[in-house]
């Protein structure tokens, strides 16, 4: 887990060594979501700190945004993501208007509908619609854990 973060834990891993096998595979799942995916970077991003929102995990928020400038998305983009609907607003790409409604679905309904579904599969392949799923649904988990136990957030963003 310090490898991954590059030598530091957050407040979040200290949490999570209160449990070393939850913390193993914490950090192999999160490790892999991170950077061992081929979703493009801006679309991670994207579903990272959309959930962030929806489930009002300042810690991950604090975290990402800088990771999502980094990875391309825009000042308009991260001010629309912090909005109810921010499909609404303009500057999406196709794709990532495709995966902010899937991201929005499967984080408020949790089943998504098929119209959605067939949106995101209209430009992601096989796998990458398995690593969306996944990385939606592993960042629904760091939220969760976040809110419930009162992570404070970060001073900025977390490595790795």
């Amino acid at each position: 887990m310090r490898a991954r973060r590059g030598g530091r834990l957050s407040d979040l891993d200290r949490l999570l060594l209160h449990s070393p096998p939850v913390a193993e595979g914490w950090n192999a799942l999160m490790g892999a979501l991170r950077s061992g995916t081929t979703l493009p970077a801006d679309l991670r991003e994207l579903v990272i700190l959309r959930v962030a929102v929806l489930n009002d995990a300042v810690f991950e928020w604090t975290a990402h945004e800088p990771i999502g400038r980094r990875s391309g998305l825009t000042d308009v983009q991260l001010q629309l993501l912090r909005l109810p609907d921010p499909s609404r607003g303009p500057g999406w790409t196709p794709v990532q208007a495709a995966v902010l409604a899937f991201t929005d679905a499967s984080t408020r309904d949790v089943a998504v509908p098929d119209a959605v579904f067939t949106a995101v599969r209209e430009h992601l392949d096989d796998r990458q619609v398995v690593e969306l799923v996944t990385t939606v649904a592993g960042y629904a988990m760091v939220s969760r854990f976040l809110v419930a136990l009162e992570v404070p957030p970060p001073d900025g963003e977390v490595a790795g």
